[in-house]
């Protein structure tokens, strides 16, 4: 029986990206069946193989060269160092990307023009080519020519404004999610453009700025501002058009509460012995609530400091209502769910002589085309020769004399 290949299977990737956002966008491509080479600097690599500690380590507890952070956004790649900077080096890529159906790269704007590898460059010698770029702010505007950081995007894109308690400082995400969505924008955007290619054969431009893909996933904070006029205040764990929807502290800890509609409200009030706070009516339509939150939520505080967490979720969950325990990192990769959905792979690694290291699986589930674990996170440079042999039939003594220009 063949093994059922992934949706993008037989897709050829040249990735010229590092760091996070581009990265993660090449790696579910990998996951879905691409071929991903990932073009490397000779000596350094992906900024993120040093983004560390922690590194991975052998059960002997020695320390390895491989970042946690690399490790994360690099699974399903092969790693080729080149140095673009020289001319040679820009030739092998230039020759890569005539054989590619899809390019990404996130370097500053207009870099990737002074080597000749620019998207104009590029279409000329493959008008199939699928080319995504992404930048902190696009390639159009005046803030075009600044460098992206996560965190800095999260700042400017709003997030910042509407993230945090009510009274405290501004608060960025605790992962960093304007890095994550611009690569998961990326990704929907070359899929789309590859499905427009199987239609009219020509491949095209994509432009990702992570500012705008920031302000796109704003979302309802968003729309509130575009419909009303007003802007947001932070409100910490607190739903800004949903009430009650937040954290509560019970007696030995705390619990997310997420009550959305009248009739689950009215359900809670009745089980939690206040019932007249369902028929009062600054608290009897969610609309009523949410301009009575200041009212409602401490006179909902003792009640839930009445009872431990556990308790409160068995009896909410019995009455439908949704409600989870705020879990630690570890409690989430040992609950039974996570498990049973198996969001943990382990893959053999170069770097553990024979070891496997543990990966977050990818959370899609095809019927007929599922995802692919082929190759864990690249050692720096490790499938140089094997690509450039495949791809581009150069044969050994073409290697060495790259190898002693140090293109390779």
């Amino acid at each position: 029986m063949h093994e059922k290949k992934g949706p993008l299977s037989g897709l050829l990737v040249l990735d010229l990206t590092r760091i996070l956002a581009g990265p993660f966008c090449t790696q579910i491509l990998g996951d879905l069946g691409a071929e991903i080479i990932k073009v490397e600097r000779p000596g350094l690599g992906d900024d993120t193989r040093r983004f560390a500690p922690p590194f991975l380590k052998k059960v002997s507890g020695e320390e390895t060269k491989e970042s946690a952070y690399f490790l994360g956004a690099n699974r399903n790649k092969r790693s080729v160092a080149i140095d673009i900077a020289k001319p040679e080096g820009q030739i092998l890529i230039r020759k890569i990307a005539e054989k590619s159906d899809v390019l990404v790269e996130n370097f500053k704007l207009g870099n990737l023009s002074r080597y000749g590898l620019s998207y104009d460059d590029l279409k000329l010698l493959n008008p199939k080519l699928v080319y995504c770029s992404i930048t902190g702010f696009g390639q159009t505007g005046p803030y075009a020519d600044r460098p992206g950081y996560d965190p800095l995007i999260q700042a400017m894109g709003g997030f910042m404004s509407v993230t945090g308690e009510p009274k405290g400082e501004p608060m960025k995400a605790g992962v960093p999610i304007a890095d994550i969505m611009a690569g998961m924008y990326a990704t929907v955007g070359i899929n789309a453009a590859l499905r427009s290619r199987e239609v009219d054969g020509q491949g095209q431009y994509i432009d990702i700025g992570m500012l705008d893909t920031q302000i796109s996933w704003l979302s309802i904070q968003a729309m509130n501002y575009l419909v009303s006029g007003q802007m947001s205040s932070r409100l910490g764990n607190a739903h800004p058009n949903i009430v009650p929807y937040q954290v509560f502290k019970t007696s030995n800890g705390h619990i997310m509460v997420t009550i959305g509609n009248d009739a689950q409200f009215q359900r809670f009030c009745n089980h939690a012995n206040c019932p007249e706070l369902a028929t009062d009516g600054r608290f009897s339509t969610n609309g009523c609530r949410v301009r009575n939150r200041d009212i409602l939520i401490p006179l909902l505080e003792p009640i839930f400091l009445g009872k431990k967490t556990d308790d409160w979720l068995i009896e909410l969950e019995d009455l439908a209502i949704g409600c989870g325990p705020i879990n630690s990192i570890e409690q989430v990769f040992s609950d039974p769910h996570v498990r049973d959905r198996r969001m943990v792979v382990n893959m053999p690694h170069e770097a553990l002589d024979g070891g496997e290291v543990p990966m977050i699986a990818s959370p899609l589930r095809f019927s007929e085309t599922p995802v692919s674990y082929r190759h864990a996170p690249p050692v720096l440079g490790a499938d140089t020769e094997q690509v450039l042999e495949e791809i581009l039939d150069l044969d050994e003594a073409d290697l060495n004399r790259l190898r002693e220009k140090n293109i390779i």
